[in-house]
């Protein structure tokens, strides 16, 4: 008898329907899997067969051929577990029930329990999409399912329940659904800007970022507070909306990187060792291609901590995701492109040491080493980091004084209000925030008077700009004139805006 159930397979964040179509016939005893599993799917065999048995079900001893169509496509991971075992079951007659329209999704143990298995987020949206309205999932996987509205999600624990449920042996009741905003309301961060003494330059530059959605770099001698400040970067950045949530969980959900509560409600922030390689970074691998660092940072932070410390070629990598916010990574088997829009915040030392420049300290570094240790950033890469801010030391009057220092939630307003004028500037655009302006948005709301034009002059002269960085400067300073409620940029936002640009990492 022939079977066909429904799953689907996974390409990047995009899912593609998957028939598992079962014939089982009077013959040589043989179980042959076809339609190009890989090994995790060929190994399904064992557990199917196994779990089938302990579930007090009957496995056939006739000839079975499966196939996973569309034939062309590689399926990969354990999630076909279920709907193989469901096809066989049906093939056998030992199940009668109508699974047209259900989609099947999990691993089976041999035990017959049903182990969560990543990527349902993104294959229930893809489903959901392309028309499919019921889903049969673990328990496990229940609260990643529960956010999806207009669909019905059945969550079990084994495939006895599976088998019972559809057969209407026993009433199980779908998944009931969960509101984002009270998940939201429920996750704090446990770093707040009032907890920074001093550094009022550092803490503007931060606001200024985080308003405009541009890159920052940090520099400044050892223990005067960048890692902290860089922390504090999700706390003044506007809450995740409900479609932000769901782009940030679909790629964690494909690492296998979700929390308890099914969705990630807090803004990413990533934090890698300098360690780290290209594809860790950027993402790739041989067979499976995974998403990296910077596509798990979407909507939210990459922290690069001592900067001069990565590799050359791992930074030279983030080029071409700093302008375009995703990237795409091909291999033999294909290409599969992620997003990755997320704001850079960099921090380095002055010299090996980190004492040069330093009021009280002595630097013991030689010109030649402090020359290689700056050489490490390119220009390239600095040029798209807009704002690069000087980290002064902090006097000890600052740690132990009695002053309060504002909290993330008023820069937070701020931004909120900043960035509610850019959405409004750009309705119609491409773009949503200042620093993703290309040249024909610069031209059309970024009109610069004479003496802006005078002061920008002076600026690409004095710091020996790129075009690039002029155009970065612009950028800024469009985000400085929307903090401060203006609608022309003025001459004092371009000198702020270029003020950001003075720290040259190849000057001694």
């Amino acid at each position: 008898m022939l079977s066909e159930i429904m799953s689907f397979a996974l390409c990047g964040l995009d899912g593609v329907p998957v028939e598992v179509e079962t014939d089982i016939n009077k013959g040589m005893v043989s179980y042959d899997l076809v339609g190009l599993p890989d090994a995790a799917v060929k190994e399904s065999k064992e557990r199917v067969r196994s779990a089938i048995k302990n579930s007090a079900l009957y496995f056939p001893i006739n000839k079975i051929t499966i196939n996973l169509a569309p034939a062309d496509l590689k399926k990969e991971g354990s999630h076909y577990d279920l709907p193989l075992a469901i096809s066989i079951l049906k093939a056998g007659d030992q199940l009668e029930a109508d699974t047209d329209g259900i989609v099947f999704l999990g691993e089976l143990a041999l035990d017959g329990a049903l182990r969560p298995v990543t990527g349902i987020l993104p294959i229930l949206i893809s489903a959901k999409n392309k028309g499919f309205k019921r889903f049969v999932v673990p328990a496990g996987n229940a609260n990643e399912a529960s956010y999806i509205e207009g669909t019905e999600v059945y969550a079990f624990k084994s495939l006895r329940d599976t088998v019972d449920f559809l057969s209407g042996e026993r009433e199980f009741k779908p998944v009931k659904h969960r509101d984002f905003k009270i998940t939201q309301s429920m996750q704090s961060y446990n770093y707040d800007m009032s907890l920074v003494r001093g550094q009022k330059v550092a803490k503007r530059a931060l606001e200024i970022a985080v308003a405009g959605g541009h890159n920052i770099l940090l520099a400044g001698p050892p223990g005067t507070g960048k890692t902290m400040l860089a922390r504090c970067i999700p706390t003044i950045m506007p809450d995740m909306t409900f479609d932000e949530a769901l782009e940030v969980t679909k790629i964690h959900s494909v690492s296998g990187e979700l929390t308890e509560e099914g969705i990630i409600s807090l803004r990413p922030f990533r934090t890698p060792h300098h360690t780290a390689t290209t594809v860790s970074l950027c993402g790739g691998g041989n067979t499976k291609i995974h998403a990296g660092e910077i596509s798990k940072a979407h909507k939210g932070v990459l922290f690069l901590d001592e900067l001069p410390e990565y590799s050359r070629r791992t930074l030279e990598s983030l080029r071409q995701p700093l302008e375009d916010r995703i990237i795409t990574i091909a291999r033999a088997g294909g290409a599969v492109t992620f997003p990755a829009d997320f704001i850079l915040c960099a921090s380095m030392n002055p010299c090996p040491c980190g004492n040069y420049g330093s009021t009280s300290l002595t630097c013991t570094c030689t010109p030649a080493q402090i020359h290689k240790y700056r050489s490490k950033i390119s220009g390239p890469l600095l040029d798209r980091i807009d704002l690069q801010v000087e980290v002064d030391g902090i006097k000890y009057d600052d740690l132990s004084g009695e002053s309060k220092e504002e909290p993330s939630s008023a820069v937070k307003e701020r931004v909120e209000r900043a960035r509610a004028i850019q959405r409004e500037r750009f309705t119609g655009d491409s773009v949503t925030l200042n620093a993703a302006m290309g040249e024909k948005q610069i031209k059309k709301y970024c009109r610069l008077s004479a003496e802006c034009e005078e002061v920008l002059r002076n600026a690409f002269e004095t710091f020996h700009l790129s075009a690039r960085a002029r155009s970065r400067i612009i950028k800024v300073a469009r985000t400085v004139a929307d903090l401060d409620l203006s609608e022309a940029i003025l001459p004092e936002h371009i000198l702020e805006a270029a003020s950001y640009r003075s720290y040259n990492t190849n000057d001694l």
